[in-house]
């Protein structure tokens, strides 16, 4: 995939969120699962995971939170996009900033498409420089299924959790509380996401915290310029390091979060 992508299969859509309109690109049927972009955006490989959700029988809410949607990642588009990201009020990117404002209103888009959807609750999935979203989505009631994919912030603390210490309380209470589970995904070797960042999660959340490790030689070798310039290092478990062939440690990783998902949010049409 060396070409943006067209997202002519998706509904385009502006939702406000307390007075903050983004966009939101949504597609398929069934229990609603929130997908966070990466770095740099919402790249033709994001959507390709979108579109493995979708097909498998869920409502994928895709928001738009930086970068170009569509855009194949090159170096360029990367760069300007980290810089803007990285100064912006919505994150929190380096150590001791606490919880990304914009986690307040990614909540509001999953009770929104709890609402529209239904179901016993709402999947929640982030990706590196959103990968820690999903766990702090779950201070809303109706996530229940949180996927925390090779979390990067904060950039320059390699042991942190971009969680604010109040909140970092509530969700340890709220996972204890509920039974949650969270999964998680890393490459042995990313730098980016490090040994010690899931140690901190364990940390938090103790046995909750159900954290995947791959082999970075078995990430895809030749992923898109943004990644094998600038990242410089396995990181994309289920996106641009992903390789798709039968048995592949990241196929077996998508086919497990998918899993996880028809397990916590299909449960009630199962049951019927």
């Amino acid at each position: 995939m060396t070409n943006d992508d067209p997202i002519t299969d998706f509904s385009h859509r502006r939702v406000d969120v307390d007075g903050v309109e983004k966009t939101v690109l949504v597609a398929g049927t069934g229990p609603a699962v929130v997908l966070m972009p990466e770095m740099p955006g919402i790249s033709p490989d994001v959507l390709r995971l979108a579109r493995w959700i979708r097909d498998a029988g869920f409502t994928v809410y895709v928001p738009s939170l930086f970068g170009r949607d569509g855009a194949y990642p090159t170096v360029e588009d990367g760069e300007k996009v980290i810089r803007r990201a990285c100064v912006s009020a919505e994150f929190r990117a380096f150590a001791g900033g606490g919880t990304s404002p914009v986690a307040s209103w990614l909540r509001g888009l999953a009770r929104l498409a709890h609402a529209e959807c239904g179901g016993p609750g709402v999947g929640a999935i982030g990706l590196c420089f959103t990968g820690n979203f999903a766990l702090t989505m779950a201070l809303e009631p109706s996530v229940i299924a949180p996927v925390v994919n090779h979390p990067s912030l904060p950039l320059d603390d390699p042991a942190g959790l971009e969680i604010g210490d109040e909140d970092a309380r509530a969700i340890r209470d709220r996972v204890t509380r509920d039974g949650l589970t969270v999964l998680a995904y890393r490459f042995d070797n990313d730098r980016w996401c490090t040994g010690q960042r899931f140690a901190a999660y364990r940390s938090l959340l103790g046995d909750a915290f159900d954290g995947r490790v791959l082999p970075g030689e078995a990430a895809n070798t030749d992923p898109p310029p943004f990644f094998r310039d600038m990242v410089q290092t396995p990181h994309s478990v289920v996106t641009a390091h992903f390789v798709d062939e039968e048995g592949h440690p990241t196929v077996q990783a998508r086919d497990e979060i998918l899993a996880y998902l028809a397990a916590r949010l299909q449960r009630t049409a199962q049951a019927r």
